[in-house]
């Protein structure tokens, strides 16, 4: 399920003049959220990665999954989906962004970009058991 997620994470955080999810070291941090965070939350992630590749129909009227759209289809469909008045499929949505989110602000080119300093090592303080 991980290539899902990854999946959907780069659709919804493509390059541009900054870094994408793509450049962040994507792979690596998804297995550690696998890891860090709880069943439910990882669940929840998978659900809106599967949901946000499943219901192109509904967003751009194409019966294909979202990582076969070409580019431009791609792109109508990650803001049509994140911007849908049905509240429970941005909040669906909102998890896989959440996931991304912490990756691509997290990475060093990303916060030079923005003349933020990288963060330091993770201290491992907090782990779910």
């Amino acid at each position: 399920m991980l290539w899902l997620v990854r999946s959907a994470i780069v659709m919804l955080f493509p390059r541009t003049e900054l870094p994408g999810a793509e450049d962040c070291d994507l792979d690596a941090f998804l297995v550690r959220f696998k890891r860090d965070t709880p069943f439910l939350v990882w669940l929840g992630t998978v659900a809106g990665a599967f949901l946000f590749h499943f219901s192109t129909l509904f967003t751009v009227f194409v019966p294909l999954p979202a990582f076969w759209l070409p580019r431009n289809l791609a792109d109508r469909h990650a803001d049509r989906i994140a911007t849908t008045n049905f509240y429970v499929v941005r909040q669906a949505v909102l998890l896989v962004k959440m996931c991304g989110a912490l990756c691509w602000g997290a990475d060093p080119k990303v916060r030079k970009a923005f003349a933020l300093p990288p963060l330091g090592v993770d201290p491992g303080t907090w782990r779910t058991p």
